[in-house]
């Protein structure tokens, strides 16, 4: 429910539309203050005099007092309407006079006698009606520093509600006080209330509004929150139930049934005072009917905007311009901040103006990349809101803290924004000149932060998802790619911008040697988290088969015997690719994907026509054609999915020659740039797309290579021994023989004493090293000795192999492994890189 909280520090005061009361001091409890005069009580007032015109007309007689069983103030029965008084001064400038302790001094005629004179303040407000003057009404304040703003509205209210008793005494019972009447004719209750018993004293006002009966009511506090709106309850007994901290200024506006079914709205304003140790707390209030007017056209149309618009803010960002929209221009505000609470720190989300130099010290000096980062335990005020959960309006000139006073001199609205029974975030909203907070602008601020807690809510919800999604997808494909020897590959992925942001397109390049690679782009059926696991398996089932050595054809018809046993009714399509970056030869498997695209060095482009096979996951039988192709340096190739070149009004045929147009307009200088231009702006996309590019320069310094079989004969290792002799001389590499030498003989005693089958040595000479690789038909690698002394017989070999070289390992290979070494051959050795077999 919607607040003042201009006087957070005093009593609160009803306003010229709603009640509110406020106070300075220490009120006194119900046995000090008639019921009649609690009100006034509130609103500052130790003593309340009522002068009139005498009979003569040349001076002012006090008609009636109105104050505490022993009022501690008495003021003069005459003051001269020509004197010095401010009773006098006020009544002949026909304006109101507010003075506080040192201004009263001025004014020592007529002023209240001790004992406490001294302290006190004054307010002289003349009463009059149609022209005429009728008197003036003297206000004793128990407090030095004069009444607040909030205070003098009601007291000048209250004047008016005299002047008007006065001028008429229709409706007044006979000797019925026009003080009295006065405050009743404002419909103003007050009650008292011991919360430790639950027991309440209401007058006769306060019933009235509710809708009791004084002979149906029955002291109980219980009594009174039955007619209260259930969801105003808790509010109410958040507000009625005082804690120590909080001996200060409560208000609520709240709602009760009458018994005729009325709806009413009221206002209630209180302070909690701390009990002693033989009386318990009380807690002092006021309440008054609240006039809430009726909506006009412009306000329920904004209230309608205002909630299509949420309804299509599908992110926090959204959800915040949204509310900016709503707030600022009709309001007039000069600042907006929307912000999370998030473990006592202020997530600023949305600021308007976004500029740091517009917004307080506290803020710039917590100011975290684009938005500031506030603790909240520096911004009382704002912790107090979001606790209680109800919006606070704070007037000009209210002294906040420094975190916030800088946001609104001119007025300020902190709005908890509330989400099923809980604050999803506040909005701040701040004007440089002073601003009154109409009832309209209540309602308006009210339903605004209803609103957006509830869209706020939704959108933490959905930006959980999405970063939920993102980390799914990032997870699943490549964080980067590998560098290629004589080629460049980049890639893109988009995911689709409705639903889970999460799809089924995936692409892999995988580097299968030193001059080998495999590229591959699939997409799973549909783009939900089923997909994109999907997705992940079937790109980690792809990369291990082709590792492994396996023909393009086989690694794909792997995976699709994996998707098959799978428990998914999902299929993907796929494309493999397997190039030779040394030859330029490229195989190509297709799985009911979209066929892959060509730029060649000229600029011409081409769909290579590939015999395909069904997706993956529909036969387990299925087969998958080899299609070769080889490729020229300059070359790119463009692997794509079907969210690129496929839409609702984008028919395939029209998509493949968009993006072949696409891609003979790009610069392959710069691939990635390339990519860019492939994507485009693809508008709202339907679906996730991804895309793979290579292009492939060719490798400078191509290899040399010799290759060897080893059979199965007694001096098998001698002949391997020779070869590789031969080979080095050949290569003028002499100078690395002896430690390639070594590495042979081990390396080719290994395969035929421990595996079966053939074996075969290849030699490999790369730049300035040569490397030794034997292959055999087991998959299992060697096995180090663990524990190597001076009495082993074995195992010394491998031990030997890495010492000699400068990288060794295994790799596994179609039907068996590899067992690799390098050796950098030395700077002094010629090295004749075009030297041939």
């Amino acid at each position: 429910m919607p607040h003042d909280g201009r006087a957070r520090t005093g009593f609160p005061v009803p306003e010229a539309s709603e009640a509110g009361a406020a106070v300075t001091g220490s009120p006194p409890t119900a046995p000090q203050a008639a019921t009649s005069d609690r009100a006034l009580v509130f609103a500052g007032a130790a003593l309340t005099g009522l002068y009139t015109t005498g009979a003569g007309g040349d001076e002012l007689q006090l008609l009636e007092s109105a104050g505490g069983v022993s009022p501690e103030y008495r003021l003069p029965q005459r003051l001269s309407m020509s004197g010095g008084s401010a009773a006098a001064h006020a009544f002949r400038t026909d304006r109101p006079l507010w003075l506080n302790a040192a201004a009263l001094a001025s004014y020592p005629e007529g002023a209240p006698t001790p004992p406490r004179a001294r302290t006190a303040s004054l307010g002289a407000l003349p009463l009059g009606s149609d022209g005429t003057r009728l008197g003036c009404l003297v206000v004793v304040g128990a407090s030095a520093d004069g009444f607040d703003a909030g205070q003098q509205r009601f007291l000048e209210r209250y004047a008016d509600a005299v002047a008007c008793v006065l001028r008429t005494e229709e409706g007044r019972p006979p000797g019925a006080s026009p003080l009295s009447h006065a405050l009743r004719g404002m419909r103003v209750g007050s009650f008292v209330l011991v919360p430790d018993t639950g027991l309440i004293e209401a007058d006769e006002a306060l019933l009235e509004l509710v809708g009791i009966t004084p002979d149906d009511f029955d002291g109980k506090a219980d009594t009174l929150l039955a007619h209260a709106l259930p969801e105003d309850i808790p509010a109410l007994m958040s507000v009625l139930e005082p804690s120590l901290h909080a001996l200060r200024r409560r208000e609520l506006e709240f709602r009760v049934r009458r018994l005729t079914g009325e709806v009413r709205w009221l206002s209630l304003s209180c302070r909690v005072l701390a009990g002693t140790a033989d009386e318990p707390g009380q807690l002092l209030g006021v309440v008054t009917a609240t006039q809430v007017k009726s909506r006009g056209a412009d306000d329920v149309s904004r209230i309608q905007w205002l909630t299509a618009a949420l309804d299509d803010a599908v992110t926090v960002g959204d959800v915040g311009r949204v509310a900016l929209t709503a707030l600022r221009e009709p309001l007039g505000a000069d600042r907006v901040a929307l912000a999370d609470v998030r473990d006592d720190r202020l997530m600023v989300t949305l600021l308007d103006p976004p500029e740091p130099d517009a917004w307080p010290e506290l803020w710039r000096a917590q100011w975290r990349s684009e938005w500031p980062d506030a603790p909240v335990s520096a911004l009382p005020t704002l912790q107090l809101a979001l606790r209680d959960g109800r919006m606070d309006l704070w007037p000009a000139g209210t002294a906040l803290e420094s975190g916030l006073a800088g946001i609104g001199p001119g007025g300020l609205a902190v709005l908890p924004l509330p989400a099923k029974g809980s604050v999803a975030g506040v909005c701040v909203v701040g004007w440089d000149r002073p601003h009154e907070f109409i009832p309209e602008e209540r309602s308006l601020l009210t339903a605004t932060a209803a609103l957006v807690g509830q869209a706020l809510k939704r959108a933490h919800a959905h930006d959980a998802e999405q970063e939920l999604a993102t980390m799914l997808q990032r997870s699943l494909l490549p964080r980067r790619l590998p560098e290629l020897p004589g080629g460049i590959a980049v890639a893109r992925y988009l995911p689709a911008r409705r639903g889970l942001q999460v799809g089924g397109d995936w692409y892999d390049v995988i580097a299968l040697s030193e001059d080998r690679v495999a590229l591959v782009i699939g997409d799973v059926q549909g783009h939900s988290a089923g997909a994109a696991t999907i997705m992940g398996q079937m790109r980690t089932a792809v990369r291990a088969y082709a590792v492994e050595g396996h023909p393009p054809d086989v690694v794909v018809s792997h995976a699709n015997r994996l998707l098959v046993g799978m428990e998914t009714d999902l299929f993907a399509t796929c494309c493999y690719v397997e190039l030779d970056m040394e030859e330029g030869t490229t195989l190509f498997v297709r799985a009911g994907h979209l066929s892959p695209l060509l730029r060649h060095p000229d600029g011409g482009t081409e769909e290579v026509q590939v015999e395909g096979g069904p997706p993956l996951g529909i036969l387990a039988d299925a087969e998958f054609p080899l299609t070769a192709v080889a490729l020229t340096p300059g070359t790119v190739l463009a692997l794509v999915t079907d969210g690129l070149v496929e839409a609702a009004d984008l028919p395939l045929d029209a998509g493949m020659a968009r993006t072949r147009a696409a891609l003979a307009g790009a610069d392959p200088v710069d691939p990635a740039r390339m990519a860019d231009t492939l994507l485009g702006d693809i508008g709202r996309r339907e679906d996730d797309v991804a895309l793979l590019l290579l292009r492939y320069d060719g490798m400078r310094t191509k290899p040399i290579r010799a290759g060897w079989v080893v059979w199965r004969l007694p001096d098998a290792v001698m002949h391997a021994r020779r070869f590789t002799a031969r080979t080095l001389r050949r290569w003028n590499v002499q100078a690395a023989a002896d430690a390639v030498l070594l590495v042979v003989s081990e390396l080719v005693t290994n395969a035929l004493v421990h595996t079966q089958g053939s074996v075969r040595l290849d030699l490999v000479l790369r730049g300035n090293r040569v490397r030794v690789s034997v292959s055999d038909s087991s998959p299992r690698a060697p096995a180090k000795p663990v524990i190597v002394d001076w009495e082993s017989t074995g195992g010394r070999g491998l031990l030997l192999v890495e010492a000699v070289s400068d990288a060794s390992g295994t790799v596994p290979v179609a039907g068996g492994k590899q067992v690799w070494s390098e050796i950098a051959v030395p700077a002094n050795d010629p090295v004749t890189a075009n030297a041939t077999l």
